[in-house]
């Protein structure tokens, strides 16, 4: 079983930043690809970031680009996501999650991760 715990999330002013930690335990966590999505009321799940096992590969979804970035210590077993510029249509409740596919390849489909932590809110105020 795998645990995932998120955290730093808050309040913030447009144009601030945050960062989220995404903790993880119960199996080997460096081998594994990572991703963060998000989830604003009444809206569905969508990608936000994700990173390969290694580190060595991201993908972002256009709405962050340039302005999110996702990181990974595999000694720490943590996965971040510095976000930089907040816009309030970055409120939403953050969710990191753990894939078991062996992939050299960011994965940007929820359905391709098999665990999930119990998220964390951004509110970005105008």
């Amino acid at each position: 079983q795998v645990q995932l715990v998120e955290s730093g999330g808050g309040l913030v002013q447009a144009g601030g930043s945050l960062r989220l930690s995404c903790a993880a335990s119960g199996r080997t966590f460096s081998a594994y690809p990572m991703g963060w999505f998000r989830q604003a009321p009444g809206e569905e799940r969508e990608f936000v970031a994700a990173i390969t096992w290694s580190g060595g590969s991201t993908s972002y979804a256009d709405s962050v680009k340039g302005r999110f970035t996702i990181s990974r210590d595999n000694a720490k077993n943590t996965v971040y996501l510095q976000m930089n510029s907040l816009k309030p249509e970055d409120t939403a409740v953050y969710y990191c999650a753990s894939s078991m596919v062996r992939t050299p390849n960011p994965l940007v489909r929820d359905v391709s991760y098999n665990y999930w932590g119990q998220g964390t809110q951004v509110t970005v105020s105008s």
